[in-house]
């Protein structure tokens, strides 16, 4: 008997069947003597029958070391041995637990049908006569019903303990599930994190750069003044700034892949405030921004913390666009609303035929998608479209307070 496909039956035997194998062993035999032996003092059984039950009861106690594995065959083996030995009923018994235990439930109760047909009246064969033949009638069905249910009850509670493991495994599985598709959000945040700030940063490198190479090629061709020292060293400074803050901002974002907890740095939260600043750098760049802030300090000081990093990327967004595709026309930022009313952020600047580098600074063009993904995730909606020449980036939130 195999395997296949019932749960209950081992694959291998551990040191802990062989202990247990070894005690139920031992046990079977010297119960079997001591049964063998009171019945002998009583003289109730027939000599031949008498000659070969210690055999038979022996037989039994050495088939037990192969239960596990063939649950049929010593079930069919110790069948006769049980009938007709009293010195295999200890032996019996842990068979019929066994087939109990082991068998599907159809081979179970046939073989139980089996055992009940040759041990009831197995009374004649054993002690010759039919006195108290339904005493011992009685006696076998009481020992074989019991052992029965013993073995079914203890398959029942293995099936149950292995279908909890599954279960188990289950869940720790859809567990496992959940925190990859946490691990792939969070990557993907990132992702959309540092397409903003490098964005951002490697925009202002761009246009510095941009205007540094157009000055000296138009004081090499003679169509203007050339750059003295003062001006180059004030571009190269303004360059390395710009890259050293791009590096810094970097740092933090990928900090975000060994942060610990849920917390996050201060840093990375940056806020509605910080607006003025990115302002600032965009106004040393050379592009004219408008900034109108119509939002108290105390109402945007109630706000969410992830509503002030929304707020702030858009703007961002805005301005990194309109350097890209626009360099030197005029941008308007404003902010708007209040409890009640939303927050609204709109940012707007013209297209001009053509700009004044010979290249347009290159981009992902994800900046627009990623955007609107933060937005939706705040509840919010998010707009752009060209319209009369001019270019308008527009997102509104609701206003949440923390």
């Amino acid at each position: 008997m195999t395997n296949g496909l019932d749960p209950v039956l081992p694959a291998g035997r551990t040191w802990r069947d062989w202990a247990v194998d070894a005690v139920l062993f031992c046990s079977a035999v010297f119960l079997g003597m001591v049964v063998l032996g009171v019945v002998e003092e009583q003289g109730e059984l027939s000599g031949r029958v008498a000659e070969l039950d210690p055999l038979l009861g022996l037989v039994t106690c050495l088939a037990l070391w192969w239960r596990r594995r063939f649950p049929l065959a010593v079930a069919l083996i110790g069948l006769p041995a049980v009938a007709l030995s009293t010195s295999a009923l200890p032996a019996g018994a842990v068979i019929v637990t066994n087939f109990a235990l082991r068998l599907r439930w159809r081979q179970a109760l046939l073989t139980l049908g089996a055992y009940v047909v040759c041990m009831v009246p197995s009374g004649l064969l054993l002690y010759g006569r039919g006195a108290d033949l339904f005493v011992d009638a009685v006696f076998c069905l009481a020992y074989l019903l019991t052992t029965f249910a013993w073995g079914h009850a203890l398959r029942s509670r293995r099936l149950l303990l292995q279908r909890l493991r599954v279960d188990a495994e289950r869940a720790r599985a859809e567990h496992e599930r959940r925190l990859a598709d946490a691990r792939r959000g969070e990557r993907q945040a990132i992702a959309r994190e540092m397409h903003d700030v490098l964005a951002h940063r490697v925009s202002l490198l761009s246009v510095h750069a941009g205007a540094l190479a157009y000055r000296t090629r138009q004081a090499q061709a003679g169509a203007g003044p050339a750059l003295d020292s003062a001006e180059v060293a004030e571009s190269a400074e303004v360059i390395r700034g710009s890259a050293h803050e791009a590096v810094e901002e970097l740092q933090e974002v990928l900090h975000l892949l060994r942060a610990e907890g849920d917390g996050e740095p201060v840093s990375l939260l940056p806020r509605i405030e910080d607006i003025d600043s990115l302002v600032a750098d965009a106004r040393a760049t050379g592009q004219p921004v408008d900034f109108h802030p119509e939002l108290t300090a105390d109402a945007v000081h109630e706000l969410r913390s992830q509503l002030h990093r929304t707020v702030y990327r858009v703007a961002q967004e805005g301005l990194t666009n309109a350097r890209k595709h626009a360099p030197g026309a005029p941008v308007s930022v404003c902010l708007a609303g209040g409890p009640g009313r939303g927050l609204t952020v709109e940012v707007r600047n013209e297209l001009p035929a053509s700009s004044g580098t010979d290249e347009a600074i290159p981009g992902t063009g994800a900046g627009l998608t990623g955007l609107a993904e933060r937005v939706r995730l705040d509840g919010g909606t998010h707009d752009h479209k060209v319209a009369d020449g001019i270019f308008t980036l527009c997102a509104r939130l609701p206003w949440s307070a923390r």
